[in-house]
């Protein structure tokens, strides 16, 4: 039988993410392994069609990103932590999500991705597409996905 002992969970704190969150921490739990949360954040666009950013703001932007969402997963650790004795570690990255997500994989040796089936939604996610899409088709290791 399967047991994982590292789960890696990407959230984008979604309730879909939150969904995947909850499956992970039960599997964690009956398997006695370590959660790792992760967040992806978008690289932003210096330009887009005929306008332009500084190079200030986008730091400023981006940092205020990183602070906001490491508030966010240290919430998120909490909340496990109160209610189950499950092992969590977080971490807040920049880049590609799905990307980033296996190449974290990769790194913590992850042997289980749980991760929700919708972030995006309407022609965002038909422009970019599925980042759970992309992770399942490229993951060297099994994926829950979450509905």
């Amino acid at each position: 039988m399967f047991a994982p002992k590292i789960i890696l969970v990407p959230t984008d704190f979604s309730e879909h993410s939150d969904e995947a969150i909850k499956q992970a921490v039960d599997i964690a739990e009956q398997n006695d392994a370590k959660i790792y949360l992760l967040h992806v954040i978008d690289k932003l666009q210096q330009c887009a069609v005929d306008y332009c950013i500084s190079i200030e703001t986008m730091q400023q932007v981006q940092a205020e990103s990183e602070k906001e969402a490491t508030r966010k997963m240290k919430e998120e650790v909490r909340k496990i932590a109160q209610s189950r004795k499950v092992d969590v570690t977080f971490d807040v990255k920049g880049g590609v999500p799905y990307a980033e997500i296996l190449r974290q994989q990769e790194d913590r040796k992850a042997d289980l991705i749980v991760i929700g089936s919708h972030g995006r939604t309407g022609i965002m996610r038909t422009l970019i597409g599925s980042v759970a899409e992309k992770v399942m088709r490229e993951s060297k290791c099994p994926v829950l996905l979450v509905r």
